[in-house]
C-alpha cells in the first residue's frame, strides 16, 4: 500500500478532502521521523512502537580488493508491532 492509497482510504473513511488527510499523514510522519532522529521512541497503543536499534561494530571484508574495514556501531530505525496487533497477523496466516 502506497502513502496515495492511505491518504484515500482515510479520506473514504472520514469524509475529509484528500488534501487535509495527506498533510495530516505528512505531518503524522515528520513526527515520527524527528522524535527517532531526536532519539525518542514513538508508542502507539495496539499498533506497535517504531524504536531505534543499535548495530554492534563489526568487520566486513571486501572480497574482491581482499581487504577488511570496521564498520562502527550505529542505530538503524525499526518498527516493533504491538501484541494484538502481532497476533492478529499470525491469525491471518
Amino acid at each position: 500500500m502506497t502513502k496515495a492509497e492511505i491518504v484515500t482510504e482515510i479520506a473514504k473513511a472520514t469524509g475529509e478532502e484528500k488534501t487535509v488527510v495527506s498533510a495530516v499523514v505528512e505531518q503524522f510522519m515528520e513526527c515520527v521521523k524527528q522524535n527517532m532522529i531526536g532519539g525518542e521512541p514513538v508508542y502507539l497503543r495496539g499498533f506497535g512502537s517504531f524504536i531505534l536499534k543499535l548495530r554492534a561494530e563489526k568487520t566486513a571484508r571486501n572480497i574482491s580488493k581482499g581487504t577488511t574495514l570496521k564498520i562502527p556501531a550505529h542505530k538503524v530505525p525499526a518498527f516493533k508491532p504491538a501484541k494484538s496487533f502481532a497476533v492478529k497477523i499470525k491469525q491471518n496466516s
